[in-house]
């Protein structure tokens, strides 16, 4: 992998972690909500995330802040966001810390 592809990806990665959704005061990254980023040669960036229920009644503003935010990186030329509800999200799949700032450890 090319240094500029892991710079961009690292920013891709800062930019999620300043996304959080409404209704939990953790970020989406550290929620777990993103499965897959893929940046290809050109710089677009497939991401594919789930929510924290199917029926959540937010998906909307989440999956378009996700898409906002990636966007916004300096480098990225186009993003597509793939939202799946397999593997379904459970709260294992949240980082450390956010389990920690939910008083979950």
């Amino acid at each position: 992998m090319d240094k500029n592809k892991t710079a961009l990806e690292a920013n891709i990665v800062m930019a999620l972690r300043q996304v959080y959704d409404p209704e939990i005061p953790v970020n989406v990254y550290d929620l777990g909500l993103i499965y897959e980023i893929n940046v290809d040669e050109d710089h677009r960036v497939d991401i594919t995330m789930t929510l924290t229920a199917p029926n959540c009644p937010i998906a909307d503003i989440v999956v378009d802040s996700v898409a906002t935010a990636v966007r916004d990186v300096p480098g990225v030329t186009d993003v597509a966001i793939n939202l799946v509800f397999e593997p379904e999200w459970n709260q294992d799949m949240m980082s450390d810390e956010a389990k920690l700032e939910l008083g979950l450890l």
